[in-house]
C-alpha cells in the first residue's frame, strides 16, 4: 500500500499541520532556553527518563486494548499484529488538530477488511473515552483549584449530553430518512454520519463505557504519575493527586482548544498551575518540556517508526 493510492485522505494537510506544530514545540523550547532544559535532563538522570518512556508506552498499550476491544465490539476485528501496527503508525499524526491525523488508521484497516463506518466509530470512541477518563482524573483536584470546576462541569455536561443524544435511536433515524430524501452532497455526508453514530452507540453500553472508561483513566494515570515522578527527580516534589490534576487539566485544556497536539494551551496551563504551587519558573518550564517530549513527542516518534514500515 502507498499513500498515492489514498487520494481520499488528506495526508498533505495533515503533514503540514503535524510540521507546524513540530516548528511551534521547537520555538517554545528555544524561548525557554536549551541550557535550563539539558541542565533538568542532567539532574532527572537516564533511569527517571526511561522510566518516564515506559509509563508513556503503558499509556499507548492500554489504550491499544480498548481500541481492539472496540473493534471487536463493532463486529470488525481484527489480527492484533495487524492491528497493532495500524494504531501505532496513527499516533505519526498525533500533533494533527484535534488528533484527526489518526484517521488514517480507517484508511489502513480498510484493505484488511475493516469497514470504514466502524473503524470511525471506534475513533471517536476513543475520544469520547478519552475525554471521560482526563475529566474523572481532573475532577481529582478540583477542591483545591476552584477556577477549573466550570471548564470541567460543562466538558462533562457535554459528553453526557452527547452519549444521551447518541442513544436516542428514533432522533437518529428520523434525520437519517430526512437527509436521505434529499440529493445534496451534504445529505449524502448526513446519512453516513448517522451510520457512524450508530456504530458509535455500540461502544457505549453499560459494560462497554465501564471497560473504556477503566483503561482510559488506567493509561492517562500512567502519565500523571510520571509527570509526578519527573516533578520529584527535579527536587520539587508535590502530592500526586496535586500532579495528576495538573497534567490531566492541562491534557483536557488542550484537548478542547483543538490546537495541534494541544500545542501551546497544554504547556501554558501545565507551566501556570506549576508556577501557582511555587515552582520556579524555570523549572516549571524545563519540566513541562521533558513531560511533553517523554509524552507527545514520544508518541509522535514511534508512530513515524511504524508509519514507515507500514509504508
Amino acid at each position: 500500500m502507498t499513500f498515492s493510492a489514498l487520494p481520499t485522505f488528506p495526508l498533505r494537510a495533515v503533514f503540514w499541520s503535524v510540521a507546524l506544530a513540530a516548528l511551534g514545540y521547537l520555538g517554545l523550547s528555544l524561548w525557554a532556553g536549551w541550557r535550563e532544559v539539558l541542565a533538568a535532563v542532567v539532574v532527572v538522570g537516564p533511569w527517571v527518563l526511561v522510566g518516564l518512556l515506559s509509563l508513556s508506552l503503558s499509556n499507548y498499550l492500554l489504550r491499544f486494548l480498548r481500541w481492539s476491544r472496540y473493534l471487536a465490539l463493532l463486529d470488525a476485528p481484527v489480527a492484533w499484529r495487524i492491528n497493532l501496527q495500524v494504531y501505532f503508525s496513527g499516533f505519526a499524526l498525533t500533533t494533527s488538530p484535534g488528533k484527526l491525523g489518526e484517521l488514517l488508521r480507517s484508511v489502513l484497516l480498510k484493505p484488511h477488511g475493516v469497514p470504514t463506518p466502524a473503524s470511525l466509530a471506534a475513533f471517536f470512541a476513543e475520544r469520547a473515552s478519552d475525554l471521560l477518563s482526563i475529566l474523572v482524573l481532573a475532577a481529582v483536584g478540583l477542591l483545591a483549584y476552584a477556577p477549573a470546576r466550570p471548564l470541567v462541569g460543562l466538558a462533562l455536561a457535554a459528553v453526557v449530553v452527547a452519549l444521551l443524544l447518541v442513544q436516542w435511536t428514533a432522533l437518529i433515524a428520523a434525520i437519517d430518512h430526512w437527509a436521505a430524501r434529499r440529493t445534496q452532497k451534504w445529505a449524502r455526508l448526513i446519512v453516513h454520519l448517522c451510520a457512524i453514530v450508530l456504530h458509535f452507540r455500540r461502544c457505549f453500553s453499560l459494560s462497554a463505557l465501564a471497560m473504556g472508561l477503566m483503561l482510559g483513566a488506567l493509561a492517562w494515570f500512567a502519565e500523571g504519575l510520571g509527570f509526578w515522578w519527573l516533578l520529584g527527580a527535579l527536587g520539587h516534589p508535590l502530592p500526586l493527586t496535586t500532579a495528576v490534576f495538573i497534567y490531566a487539566f492541562a491534557m483536557l485544556v488542550g484537548g478542547i482548544s483543538f490546537l495541534p497536539g494541544g500545542l501551546g494551551s497544554s504547556e501554558a496551563v501545565m507551566i501556570g498551575l506549576l508556577v501557582i504551587n511555587g515552582f520556579p519558573q524555570p523549572v516549571a518550564v524545563s519540566a513541562t518540556l521533558i513531560c511533553r517530549l517523554a509524552t507527545l513527542w514520544f508518541a509522535v516518534a514511534l508512530g513515524a517508526i511504524f508509519l514507515a514500515r507500514q509504508r
